[in-house]
């Protein structure tokens, strides 16, 4: 009878011991957003998986928004206004026909190693990202600077006759071919940004595409943060970087950039497993709107949505398919009822108010005239059209959108259109290969003027994956360059825009509000036209 009763007691304390156990395991569950709050670590949905992370190579938002965090120009934005501000560059000096711009360094700017930033290092990365042999989209980002871009293209391969030179240790001179108002605000962009030379040179050429400079253990950067971890298709681990020059102003302790498609983002934000997402689903901003509006944000963007057109392609090197393309969309009926965010419909290329410049090109919905020009182009009533090929990055938003306008062509046009979509990296593979009929794009401004929007047009730009070219268009995007007086700027655009919606190599659809959902321990996070939020201005406030 004792040992039963002894026995007894022994499986109640047990079952207790258990019991209690599981509910310590309980209790200590915690979502990324709470351990985040608790140790100053930000939880960011980016979408996609990113392509690359090196500068000079990398064209999209994704990849930008991981290495904001981890290198820095020589000048930034400031948070809130998207201001110029001192970057690596401490102060700067500008000469009287605004030609020859000096920059004199932070002598605290270091690299996450603790080298010492130097004039030396941009000097390399300047001619990394010129060399042809890179093959660099964004290249023709530096042609303000004297000789980049005949440098570039191969007429003077002296790198020493490029506008840019190091008087001393601290001090670094760029010469520009004519006057560029926006010039301090493309400093900040991507391909400005300075890479490592002997973390390059130690795993490969200057100019070799494929490297392992870029992988954790790796990676040297002078940004805030610093590459910790990178996981394919699982996140990226960015850590404080103790060597930054400004260590003590910045507030989070980590940033987990996180690839979730935006479908399952919105999942992963309700879960408490994300602080912010990268957009929202189409079919939740209404939800959102009625139930948790404090949660969800919308900011308006300098980007245009698009369509881009493969004119090397037949039917759709005719102007006038391309026009009846164009013209049988109804932008108002997908702004208002489709997309439902705020977004504008884009009756021409370049956002309203870019710099000031308010474009007077229009593109009409005109089914009848769309019709028209079907049948001019020797496809009445879409009668002998070929199937053609849209393709699109896989989102759910870009899939909802392209069905619509597949309706539209399809009941306004009788033409047929068969949807495909990539993931991120073939997608962008696809897109630089040019093995495609029609495909969504997207653009965002890189600075606040005309010409971040109106050189993708030019023949020689490398993100105009077209195949369209037009010698006077490139010869008025270059007169407006060289062009210092705003009016005749905007004029010289104007004429350039014009020639644009005509020929019509892309067709805009709508310009950009950009939508998340945001945590609201998350502060810092501010509005930005140019969707640029620098990290070291976020902090989390549980």
């Amino acid at each position: 009878m004792l040992t039963g009763v002894f026995s007894y007691r022994r499986i109640l304390k047990y079952i207790s011991c258990l019991l209690l156990v599981a509910f310590c395991a309980c209790s200590k569950h915690q979502t990324n957003v709470e351990r985040g709050n608790e140790n100053g670590e930000l939880y960011l949905g980016i979408g996609a998986e990113p392509a690359a992370l090196d500068p000079h190579l990398t064209t999209g938002l994704t990849e930008y928004s991981v290495m904001l965090a981890l290198l820095e120009g020589l000048t930034t934005l400031n948070p809130e206004t998207m201001a110029v501000e001192a970057g690596v560059a401490r102060s700067w000096a500008i000469s009287d026909d605004q030609l020859r711009y000096t920059f004199y360094f932070d002598p605290e700017a270091c690299w996450s190693n603790g080298d010492r930033v130097t004039p030396q290092d941009f000097i390399f990365s300047f001619e990394r990202i010129l060399s042809p042999a890179l093959g660099a989209p964004y290249a023709y980002m530096l042609y303000p600077m004297r000789g980049a871009e005949a440098f570039h293209r191969g007429k003077n391969p002296d790198f020493a006759s490029v506008g840019v030179s190091a008087p001393d240790a601290r001090t670094l001179v760029i010469e520009l071919e004519s006057p560029t108002p926006y010039f301090l605000s493309m400093l900040a962009h991507n391909t400005w940004w300075p890479v490592h030379p002997p973390t390059i040179l130690a795993h490969g050429s200057m100019t070799d595409r494929i490297s392992k400079w870029t992988k954790p253990g790796n990676f040297v950067g002078n940004g805030p943060f610093m590459l910790k971890h990178w996981r394919l298709n699982n996140g990226i681990h960015a850590v404080r970087n103790r060597h930054y020059r400004e260590h003590s102003e910045v507030a989070l302790n980590g940033l987990h950039f996180l690839p979730i498609a935006v479908k399952s983002e919105e999942r992963a934000f309700r879960a408490g497993h994300l602080h912010l997402t990268s957009s929202v689903p189409i079919h939740r901003i209404d939800w959102y709107r009625e139930n948790q509006p404090e949660q969800l944000r919308f900011d308006t963007a300098l980007g245009v949505y698009y369509y881009m057109l493969n004119t090397e392609r037949r039917p759709l090197n005719e102007p006038k398919v391309r026009q009846a393309l164009a013209y049988a969309i109804d932008r108002e009926q997908l702004t208002e009822h489709v997309l439902k965010a705020g977004q504008k419909p884009a009756f021409h290329f370049t956002p309203p108010n870019t710099g000031g410049y308010h474009a007077k090109a229009r593109l009409p919905f005109d089914p009848d005239l769309a019709r028209q020009r079907l049948a001019e182009a020797g496809y009445p009533g879409g009668k002998g059209f070929p199937k053609l090929q849209l393709l699109f990055n896989t989102s759910e938003s870009h899939r909802t959108l392209a069905v619509a306008i597949q309706a539209m062509w399809k009941k306004e046009l009788g033409i047929e259109i068969e949807l495909h979509n990539q993931e991120w990296k073939a997608y962008l593979a696809t897109r630089q290969s040019g093995d495609f009929d029609i495909l969504r794009a997207a653009w965002y401004g890189d600075y606040d003027d005309p010409n971040t929007f109106l050189s993708l047009g030019e023949s020689e730009n490398g993100n105009n994956h077209t195949n369209w070219h037009d010698p006077r268009y490139d010869a008025l995007l270059a007169e407006a360059a060289r062009e210092t007086n705003p009016e005749a700027r905007h004029a010289l655009f104007q004429e350039a825009e014009e020639i644009l919606i005509d020929a019509l190599p892309v067709i805009p659809i709508y310009f950009y509000v950009t939508s998340r959902l945001i945590h609201p321990s998350v502060k810092g996070w501010y509005p930005s036209i140019l969707d640029n939020h620098p990290y070291q201005a976020v902090r989390l406030e549980p």
